[in-house]
């Protein structure tokens, strides 16, 4: 797949261990990636997880698609009509930064699209895929 990203837990302990390179995004999948006990973060499945559909959450909401649009380097459009920021980080490099406002989201968006909270192993995917783009 295109732009794909694999981060592994040895990636991120490499990163962590060069103080100066660590950030809050690599310091959450470091936490993601220990409460999943995992070997490694997917972007392709985090991809995966942003374009499908699913039937557990609001009916209104059925993928990540319906806020944040296919391109994840475009801007998208809530149901209230409000703006949303790009999610993809090269377009806006503040974006999963403030540890609270990545787990406020999280719980939000995946309660409204799945129907239940996101698991460390789907944040990490994800945010492997966002922050590949």
């Amino acid at each position: 797949m295109k732009n794909m990203l694999v981060v592994t837990p040895g990636m991120v302990a490499m990163i962590l261990g060069a103080a100066a390179l660590a950030g809050p995004r690599e310091d959450l999948l470091a936490q993601y990636a220990a409460a999943a006990k995992t070997t490694g973060f997917s972007a392709a499945r985090g991809q995966v997880l942003h374009t499908q559909n699913f039937s557990g959450g609001k009916p209104d909401t059925p993928s990540c698609t319906t806020c944040h649009g296919k391109d994840t380097r475009g801007a998208g459009r809530a149901p209230t009509g409000k703006a949303i920021e790009p999610v993809a980080v090269s377009v806006t490099p503040t974006r999963y930064t403030d540890p609270a406002k990545v787990e406020k989201w999280f719980k939000r968006n995946c309660i409204e699209v799945m129907g239940r909270e996101c698991t460390p192993q789907e944040k990490g995917d994800w945010l492997a895929f966002v922050m590949g783009q």
